[in-house]
């Protein structure tokens, strides 16, 4: 019995000394869960956190042609993925159309019968009479249709840049470029212009404010103005600015999708100069590209996409953006445009800049819609 008593006492000391150690550790536990608690709540009230906790929202993007080599169609893709990538449920889809544009209302028309996109995002002038169809046929279906406008249309909000402003600020430089002593200018007062196809913007804002722009310079500057007639064949619109050079052009303003690079590869190998359109790119071929006037989609597209996954954009408002609201702008802060041109025209086109990015020099768009 002693020896049982003994083994019983030691036990029972052991389990004694055991229990305030359980509990200490889980006294410990306790102290330190309240803590992980708190913290957890406050990550949660984050205002950043929260505001990028939204319900499902699907958007479906229609690019009419193709985006590589389509400086438009590539920043509206980029501002689309830069505003998915902040909210958890926000996803996107690009659906190439190609250059067929007898096929494009049945495909955008296709696109919005699967309902699956809160809001279909497409860029180009045409694109609100495009939609038109797919929007009768399906009333729920919302689009975002940025360097176009439309007014009124209660399933549409419409986003035009100012490219009267834009077109002009190349054009100065032509004329700048024509009548300097660059290498590459010619005697003759002449600027060129190649674009892949008509339409009412080009015909309505980019073609005259161009114009405006060189004769800005020297009223004696005239303009050598060439349709491509498609946004692809880079062979033809490199023969056309051959041809343009041949007559005395010295620096061509290339508007025309993917054919952009026959222009460039042939005033390269004459030692003329370009003038690229809607996006800052003298790394493509620094020295002959002299000037970038370009449009901020990737900025334009982000913000609207932010707003109508809030359910705040105002659909069937048209609104218009300018130089001074800085959707559209010149680079000239880029290395290569500083190495191309000479310290005298920048100068003068650092003047001319100050003027319209502050809004004292204004260029109104002639309404054509």
């Amino acid at each position: 019995m002693n020896k049982a008593l003994k083994l019983f006492i030691i036990f029972t000391v052991l389990a004694c000394l055991a229990a305030p150690i359980t509990l200490f550790a889980g006294g410990k536990q306790e102290q330190a869960e309240p803590m992980e608690k708190e913290e957890a709540p406050m990550e949660k009230e984050e205002p950043i956190e929260e505001a990028k906790t939204v319900e499902p929202f699907d958007i479906g993007i229609f690019v009419p042609g193709v985006v590589a080599g389509s400086p438009l169609y590539e920043q509206m893709v980029a501002g689309a993925e830069k505003a998915a990538s902040e909210y958890d449920q926000v996803t996107i889809k690009v659906l190439e159309a190609g250059f067929n544009q007898g096929e494009w209302e049945e495909k955008m028309v296709s696109m919005a019968a699967t309902e699956e996109y809160e809001l279909i995002l497409t860029s180009n002038g045409a694109m609100p009479y495009v939609a038109m169809p797919a929007a009768e046929a399906f009333p729920s279906q919302k689009f975002l249709i940025v360097d176009a406008i439309y007014p009124g249309h209660p399933q549409m909000f419409t986003l035009l840049y100012n490219q009267v402003e834009q077109a002009y600020l190349v054009g100065y430089l032509g004329g700048l470029v024509t009548k300097s002593n660059m290498t590459g200018a010619t005697p003759e007062l002449k600027i060129g212009m190649i674009v892949g196809q008509e339409y009412p913007a080009m015909t309505e804002m980019i073609k005259p404010g161009f114009e405006k722009g060189g004769k800005a310079v020297d009223a004696g500057i005239t303009v050598d103005y060439r349709v491509l007639g498609n946004w692809y064949d880079a062979n033809k619109a490199g023969e056309l600015a051959k041809s343009m050079m041949d007559g005395g052009v010295d620096v061509i303003m290339t508007a025309c999708g993917g054919a952009n690079q026959g222009v460039i590869a042939a005033a390269a190998e004459r030692g003329r100069y370009v003038l690229y359109f809607d996006d800052e790119n003298y790394k493509l071929a620094p020295g002959t590209i002299v000037g970038c006037a370009e449009l901020n989609q990737e900025r334009a597209v982000y913000e609207k996409i932010v707003e109508a996954i809030k359910g705040t954009l105002p659909y069937g408002e048209a609104v218009i953006v300018n130089t001074a609201d800085g959707y559209v702008d010149f680079a000239d802060d880029n290395d290569l445009y500083i190495e191309a041109v000479s310290e005298d025209v920048r100068a003068q086109m650092a003047d001319m800049l100050k003027k319209i990015r502050s809004g004292s020099l204004k260029l109104e768009i002639t309404k054509f819609w």
